[in-house]
């Protein structure tokens, strides 16, 4: 395929995963005063953010297999419906519970999107001229991450469309991407006969909402170290060995166990579920620091966060560009841990009253980190595998990040709730007696405050316990990011390769087709090989 045969085919997709992205980052800026509207308190506002995290991480996999036995095409459009089915009941919800639901609607959708958007580029392109690709996914990633939150915060200070608005402006996009798939993108279907893993799809996405019910309410609900966290951590646990159990038995694993005989695969996935830790706790802070830790509207919230989305975009598309001509990618992917660790571990020093030129440069380390390094981990195991394996790989490192990121965001969640109480209860006595009523019925209520409304001695008291205790998720963050750097160490640099998924698997069939006739009865028969599964299927060798 030519170049302009290539964004063709590629212009749905990217549309359809621009829209799954803006469900998730329009809302970023609007979420304070959604939640308020809602009557909502910090764990709702932590569950609107991970319900849909955690609806992409359970669904991931499964979409990544589907890619592998049915029309990635078919695939796509119904990823997109099901995103806009709940985009729509997300914007008419009554009260944060139906909100919540509707999160994880959108997020069966979006993780469809995700994992089929990277499925699709490995079919159609070739490993060595797949980071050029990867760039214009990262762009489209940028342009959506920067876009969303300001368009975002102009809908939710505009009087007349309110913040509902931010729920629904993704539904004509994603119209639009099923009209430009239906006539852009075809592929040809492989038609296999295989049973889907829907067994092993329940038990994972089991396991890892009994794990964030744990880290959502630990510490609120109960403590750390207590009945309720040994009953819930044992359940997950096992909950989690039943599903490793099942894929050795499934036919069809949604996971499938032999992939992590590779160790570039095994360790991808590793440094993944750290980064999406990273990555996800990283932005989701953004806008509560700039709105309750310094005042800011929701659109000028927007804006404080170009820095980190102009980062991104310039590491994804000029790493690209340069991993296509080079076909060297490692040495980004080790940058990439390096400057996401100095951006996290700088932005551990936030308080209210940082100066926003060192924020912004801290913030430009991120985004630079973040675009060098997620693609890159995709591609490295992409290289790796065969093509009929191509949807299970790529989604399995997808699927880490999301888990990292899911759990990461619930956890840090929790933690902010209790530094926040923390440095209030520290500092309270500053404030002059007729204020500390106020300023204890403010803290104590469970309730995202209205800056607004608050006297100025008890808005400057409170902003100051948030930018500290914001600061202080950041400088958690940054040893997470520091092991997933370590990590990526140990991964090999193999050579990318020069044909695409597509290319292979016809080559494949060719050779397939072309084999000697089985030997007659009387005849011996050659051995099977070695790196030959009884399927007939290649497996990666270790270390390869």
């Amino acid at each position: 395929m030519t170049h302009p045969q290539i964004m063709r085919a590629l212009s749905g997709l990217l549309l359809g995963l621009f829209a799954a992205i803006l469900s998730s980052t329009v809302v970023t800026n609007a979420l304070p005063k959604i939640i308020g509207d809602l009557g909502g308190g910090q764990s709702a506002y932590t569950w609107v953010v991970t319900s849909s995290l955690l609806a992409v991480t359970a669904s991931t996999p499964l979409w990544g297999k589907l890619a592998d036995q049915f029309s990635k095409k078919i695939l796509v459009q119904s990823a997109l419906v099901i995103y806009a089915v709940g985009s729509l009941v997300a914007g008419l919800a009554p009260n944060p519970a139906a909100l919540i639901t509707a999160r994880v609607i959108q997020g069966l959708g979006g993780g469809g999107l995700s994992a089929l958007s990277q499925v699709v580029l490995a079919a159609m392109i070739a490993p060595r001229q797949r980071g050029r690709y990867s760039g214009y996914l990262g762009a489209t990633f940028a342009v959506a991450t920067v876009g969303g939150p300001l368009l975002g915060g102009v809908i939710t200070d505009t009087s007349w469309l309110g913040w509902r608005w931010c729920l629904f402006v993704g539904i004509p996009f994603a119209i639009v991407a099923l009209v430009v798939l239906q006539r852009t993108l075809n592929l040809p279907v492989t038609k296999r006969r295989a049973k889907v893993d829907w067994t092993g799809a329940f038990f994972v996405t089991a396991a890892v909402c009994t794990l964030l019910i744990w880290v959502t309410f630990a510490d609120d609900k109960y403590a750390w170290l207590s009945w309720q966290t040994c009953t819930l951590v044992g359940a997950s646990l096992v909950l989690g060995l039943v599903f490793l159990y099942v894929e050795t038995k499934a036919s069809e694993p949604i996971i499938p166990l032999r992939l992590f005989r590779n160790r570039t695969i095994t360790l991808a996935s590793l440094a993944s579920l750290f980064s999406g830790v990273a990555l996800f706790a990283g932005t989701v802070f953004f806008s509560q620091y700039f709105q309750l830790a310094r005042g800011d509207s929701p659109t000028r919230s927007g804006l404080m966060t170009i820095p980190f989305i102009a980062g991104l975009f310039i590491a994804s598309t000029v790493s690209g560009r340069i991993i296509t001509r080079t076909g060297k990618w490692k040495g980004w992917l080790l940058a990439g841990g390096v400057l996401l660790t100095a951006g996290l571990t700088l932005l551990g020093m936030l308080r209210h009253d940082t100066s926003y030129l060192f924020i912004a440069l801290c913030m430009a380390l991120m985004g630079l980190g973040v675009g060098m390094t997620l693609q890159n981990l995709v591609l490295c195991t992409q290289n790796q595998v065969s093509p009929h394996d191509l949807g299970a790989a790529s989604s399995t490192v997808t699927f880490f990040r999301s888990l990292g990121g899911a759990v990461g965001v619930s956890v840090l969640g929790s933690v902010l709730t209790t530094r926040i109480a923390h440095y209030a209860r520290e500092t309270i006595t500053q404030l002059a007696p007729q204020d500390r009523a106020t300023a204890a019925q403010t803290s104590g209520g469970g309730q995202l405050p209205d800056l607004a409304l608050l006297p100025t001695p008890v808005r400057t008291w409170l902003e100051g316990a948030y930018g500290h205790a914001i600061g202080d998720i950041f400088m958690y963050v940054a040893p997470i990011a520091l092991i997933s750097f370590l990590v990526t160490l140990f991964i090999k640099e193999v050579p990318l390769r020069a044909s695409s998924a597509l290319t292979q698997a016809a080559a494949q069939a060719r050779t397939a087709s072309d084999a000697p006739t089985p030997p007659l009865p009387d005849t011996p028969a050659p051995a099977a090989s070695d790196a030959q599964t009884p399927a007939g299927r290649q497996v990666p060798e270790p270390g390869a």
